[in-house]
């Protein structure tokens, strides 16, 4: 019990920690959003170029990753937008239930898929190539844009999280089914989740 409460305890911290940083990911992409759209029209008044494909870029990838990182977040707080009126009149235990059988044949190997399928892709933009010799890497076909490869590996990064917070929460859910208050779902337990409809 032990070994599995500090399991729990230390990725649901690195998930807050993940959360955390897709906060500020949202101010600096804003920023940066706006930076891009206010030096495109003063370059348009005054017939200079003043924005580039990397300012561009750098704003997708910062949006890309405010979802990456806020993907195992989600599923931890159980702010996902779940509309199900037929789950809503459940007990609190068939609700475990169905989360559980839920986690355990779409979730878990829906990450271990993902996982799976993006691996060599992430490799080949590094460089990897299938003969296991090193080319080069991938770049934006754009010009004066970013390399892809620290894009994609983030992709499998967010599949991680969400693997290991999904792990969590199987364990919250026995938890439940088992009587184990110290290690309860909220996710059930929670009569007035935010952003869900039931």
């Amino acid at each position: 019990m032990r070994v599995l409460k500090a399991y729990v305890t230390i990725i649901d911290r690195f998930t807050e920690f993940l959360g955390s940083i897709s906060l500020y990911l949202v101010i600096i992409t804003v920023t940066v959003g706006f930076a891009n759209v206010v030096m495109r029209y003063l370059g348009r008044f005054t017939s200079t170029r003043l924005t580039s494909n990397l300012l561009i870029e750098l704003q997708w990838y910062l949006y890309s990753l405010i979802f990456f990182f806020g993907f195992a977040y989600i599923l931890k707080n159980n702010i996902n937008v779940r509309v199900d009126f037929w789950f809503g009149r459940q007990s609190v235990r068939r609700k475990a239930w169905i989360d559980f059988i839920g986690h355990l044949i779409a979730l878990i190997p829906f990450c271990i898929i993902g996982i799976a399928v993006t691996w060599n892709p992430v490799l080949f933009s590094w460089g990897l190539r299938p003969n296991g010799t090193w080319g080069t890497w991938e770049l934006s076909p754009d010009p004066s844009g970013l390399p892809r490869a620290p894009i994609k590996t983030f992709i499998i990064l967010a599949f991680v999280s969400l693997l290991l917070q999904a792990t969590v929460e199987v364990i919250r859910l026995v938890a439940v089914l088992r009587d184990v208050d110290e290690l309860k779902s909220q996710a059930v337990l929670d009569e007035q989740a935010p952003i869900r409809v039931e």
